[in-house]
């Protein structure tokens, strides 16, 4: 019976984290990370890298730019609320 409960307990926190890793986005910053919670189930940018890229490339990621990036990327002072906003615009529209 205790090895049952024991396997049905790691069942379920396997589950937990497989949902964990569909439910968020971890973003890298050189050895520092962020969540980042993503706006549908799915694997897509899970796990992202910030350093060596530019605002732009990062931006025009439709998944990222919709769950919020930008705000991120604004309070990590590497964009301004202007930046974030003009970018956000210019891929908004496209």
């Amino acid at each position: 019976m205790r090895r049952k409960i024991k396997k049905y307990i790691l069942i379920g926190i396997l589950i937990y984290c497989v949902y964990f890793l569909l439910d968020n986005h971890i973003i890298f910053n050189g050895i520092d990370f962020y969540f980042l919670k993503k706006s549908e189930l799915n694997f897509s940018y899970t796990f992202f890298e910030l350093q060596d890229k530019k605002p732009e490339t990062i931006m025009e990621i439709d998944d990222l730019r919709n769950d919020g990036i930008g705000n991120l990327l604004v309070d990590l002072n590497i964009i301004d609320e202007k930046e974030k906003i003009r970018l956000e615009n210019k891929y908004n529209a496209e």
